[in-house]
């Protein structure tokens, strides 16, 4: 297949999964002029129209649904075999790109690092850092086998299977009042200043906690941000604000805390149903690597979870 119909496959898979041409031009590291152009010109080969625009609003057409369902597969495979020839090349037998979220639990990754597969005594493992989104980008995009990510959102190409479970960790000063108490909900944090994830960390959990608030008539005074979890200390210790972070943040923050925080800091669990962070790893529905398959049933046998009952869910063919 031409390089250039990769290209154009790869704009239009990149524009149904954004629906916003700034955005997916963004993603694909070109302008949008250039997005619109390549868009235009696989709709003229084609003979049909793939999208329907509307000022600012992008649709998929029927033609357009079908034509993404196939080119993600061409454009999936046309990156494994570049893979393979690659890993061929460096003469490693096997290979796995396993992508993880900055955010996620050190303990997994620790876990996944101690796996041995006496099938598989070569195997290397490619262990990228993105924000979950962008992993689960990558998994459709075929250039990742799998990935480690907090609450991806739903696709009918593509496979979860969930392997924790952790509240978010509300983050203080130990001299707070409210670090007397040993768990915290939402509403106790009315008319505090918050130091919440950039939104494009995670958007959707991120809109999740404004609508609670929202809908709960919680009010912060003031909403602070930050991507790093040690970007959140000088909030807590200069203004008393609290920060949300998952377990990972929190613990970062507690072995930075002394030395830069006098009165120290306090950690409290979040008690909110609906707050609950879940972390799965993902696959391509049709990912059928014997290899992935393997280290994610090694994986899961650490983990203390590897039932029959998942057997039957696992994304990844025997």
């Amino acid at each position: 297949m031409a390089r250039d119909q990769l290209k154009l496959m790869e704009a239009v898979i990149i524009l149904a999964e954004e629906l916003n041409f700034s955005r997916a031009a963004r993603r694909l590291h070109i302008s949008q002029p250039a997005l619109t152009k390549q868009v235009a010109e696989l709709e003229d080969r084609l003979g049909v129209q793939l999208f329907n625009r509307d000022k600012q609003i992008v649709t998929v057409t029927d033609a357009g649904r079908a034509y993404v369902e196939e080119a993600r597969l061409c454009v999936f495979h046309g990156k494994r075999a570049t893979q393979a020839v690659h890993t061929a090349a460096r003469g490693i037998e096997s290979v796995l790109s396993i992508g993880r979220s900055p955010y996620i639990d050190p303990f997994l990754i620790s876990t996944l690092l101690t796996i041995r597969l006496p099938l598989f005594p070569d195997l290397k493992l490619d262990l990228p850092s993105r924000f979950s989104l962008d992993l689960v980008h990558d998994v459709l995009a075929g250039t990742l086998d799998l990935a480690i990510v907090t609450d991806p959102p739903e696709s009918p190409v593509l496979s979860t299977v969930l392997i924790s479970e952790s509240p978010i960790f509300i983050t203080m000063s130990a001299e707070d009042d409210l670090a007397h108490r040993q768990q915290l909900a939402l509403d106790d944090l009315s008319e505090r200043e918050w130091v919440l994830f950039e939104r494009h960390v995670h958007p959707p959990l991120y809109e999740l906690i404004l609508d609670l608030a929202k809908n709960r008539s919680i009010h912060p005074m003031k909403i602070h941000h930050f991507v790093a979890a040690e970007e959140a200390l000088p909030f807590i210790a200069q203004s008393g604000a609290i920060a949300f972070l998952d377990k990972s943040g929190a613990l970062r923050l507690t072995k930075s805390a002394p030395s830069r925080s006098p009165q120290g800091i306090a950690i409290r669990p979040l008690n909110e149903d609906a707050l609950v962070l879940k972390t799965y790893i993902a696959s391509r529905a049709d990912n059928g690597s014997k290899l992935a398959s393997e280290l994610l049933r090694a994986f899961m046998r650490k983990l203390g979870q590897f039932t029959e009952t998942k057997q039957l869910v696992l994304p990844i063919n025997a």
